[in-house]
C-alpha cells in the first residue's frame, strides 16, 4: 500500500481545496507564511500557485500549518 493514503481526511481536505481552488495560507517552521492556491499534492510536497502563478514546492514536514485563507 503506498504512503500516500487518500482516505486520511487531511489529504482528502487538501485534494479539496484543489478542486474548488480555495486561497490558502501556508505558515512554515521557519515561520514564512505563504499565500495562494494548491496546485498538486504528493506524499511528500505540496505545490502552492501564487498571485503571479509563481510555483513553490513546500515539503510536507516543513508545514506548522495550512488553512482557508479569509
Amino acid at each position: 500500500m503506498s504512503d500516500f493514503d487518500t482516505n486520511l481526511p487531511s489529504i482528502r481536505q487538501v485534494q479539496n481545496f484543489i478542486k474548488d481552488k480555495h486561497e490558502i495560507e501556508l505558515k512554515l517552521v521557519t515561520g514564512d507564511l505563504l499565500a495562494g492556491k494548491i496546485f498538486w499534492q504528493d506524499k511528500h510536497c505540496i505545490s502552492i500557485l501564487d498571485h503571479y502563478d509563481k510555483q513553490t514546492i513546500v515539503w510536507r514536514h516543513s508545514i506548522v500549518y495550512l488553512k482557508p485563507k479569509s
